[in-house]
């Protein structure tokens, strides 16, 4: 009797150690979520731009160089010919310093420009919904004195660009008339996501320089499009939304009185929602919208 006691004491001991056990959470202080922008992402960004103007100014940069050297080499032959040579070096650093901030100068009007190709259009509903949404989502990415603007055209598009006075957002009234809420909530939120990310700047100067398409792609930043629907979409927490005003984009029929048919568009494309509008959908490019709605459907 005590020997069976004894075995019932024994298999009835663990079972008091087999209930649930607190485990203390493990804080990781140096997470970061992979879809919130971070300061060395926008500085890269910014650091785009100033790599391209220095690059426009490498033959005049190569050119003062070999000037001044000589000028320091000839020490031996004329004592003060290094002076010239130091003198010449520091105003060709102020010109390249006065180049640099005319590129982004002439990016940081381009609100003007785009406002100037347009009609203003829209309900004074749509403009009081439009607002609220800005006003709401501008909140959420940290953006202040966002000037809104429905401007008339059959296509679907929008876009965030600087301005002389902030930042200023345009969408078509087609967008406005044509969308779900939530879709348009998405469209907005992509392109402060853009601001957030530092591309504004790299996208505006792509749009007014004066080189070749390939050039200003690489400038604005390839397959960057598909980045800021992620910021986004974890932003508003509905990739459904994003996804179906991309949706919406993909399957327009343009009109050839849309400004987004014409040679202006091809120009200042990288600036926009939908950067290919009325393209056949090319599903090797990260900036397609009929990709970028299939990667958001997917998560």
């Amino acid at each position: 009797m005590a020997t069976k006691q004894r075995s019932r004491s024994r298999r009835s001991g663990p079972s008091r150690d087999r209930g649930p056990r607190y485990v203390a959470p493990v804080l990781d202080p140096n997470w970061h979520s992979p879809y919130s922008p971070t300061h060395a992402e926008k500085h890269a960004n910014h650091k785009i731009v100033r790599a391209f103007a220095l690059r426009k100014k490498l033959p005049q940069s190569i050119g003062v160089a070999v000037v001044v050297l000589a000028l320091v080499a000839g020490v031996i032959v004329v004592p003060w010919l290094p002076v010239v040579g130091i003198a010449i070096a520091l105003l060709y650093a102020w010109d390249l310093r006065r180049a640099l901030v005319r590129y982004e100068a002439k990016g940081l009007a381009l609100g003007n420009l785009v406002l100037d190709q347009f009609k203003i259009g829209g309900t004074e509903t749509d403009r009081l919904r439009l607002t609220t949404v800005m006003d709401r989502l501008s909140a959420t990415f940290g953006v202040d004195a966002v000037s809104t603007y429905i401007v008339s055209d059959p296509g679907y598009n929008a876009a965030l660009v600087p301005s002389r006075t902030g930042l200023s957002f345009f969408v078509t009234d087609a967008v406005m008339r044509d969308f779900e809420l939530i879709e348009l909530e998405g469209v907005v939120a992509h392109c402060l996501a853009r601001h957030r990310l530092g591309l504004l700047l790299r996208e505006s100067v792509a749009a007014v320089a004066v080189t070749s398409d390939e050039s200003r792609r690489a400038l604005a930043g390839q397959g960057l499009a598909y980045r800021a629907d992620e910021v986004a979409a974890a932003a508003i927490r509905y990739p459904p939304g994003l996804a179906g005003a991309l949706r919406r984009c993909a399957a327009q029929e343009l009109s050839s009185t849309s400004f987004f048919a014409g040679a202006t568009y091809a120009q200042w494309r990288w600036i926009w929602f939908d950067m290919w509008s009325g393209r056949v959908s090319d599903l090797s490019d990260l900036d397609d919208v009929e990709l970028r709605a299939r990667a958001l459907e997917e998560w």
